[in-house]
């Protein structure tokens, strides 16, 4: 994950490494998913983009 000195004010600076994100577009949700092994990780419940987290081409 990213470092984000100084440590409490929900900064981060930079992108999110080894994260990408895709969108699926059945359930219109945001996955996340791991780029060493391929695997979904987590989903967003809003419909919005991960913050920081970079966007796979379709």
């Amino acid at each position: 994950m990213a470092t984000n000195p100084p440590k409490g004010d929900n900064h981060r600076q930079g992108a999110v490494k080894d994260r990408t994100q895709v969108h699926n577009p059945k359930t219109d949700t945001w996955v996340k998913r791991d780029t060493d092994s391929g695997r979904f990780m987590d989903q967003k419940q809003d419909g919005t983009p991960f913050k920081g987290v970079r966007k796979e081409k379709p």
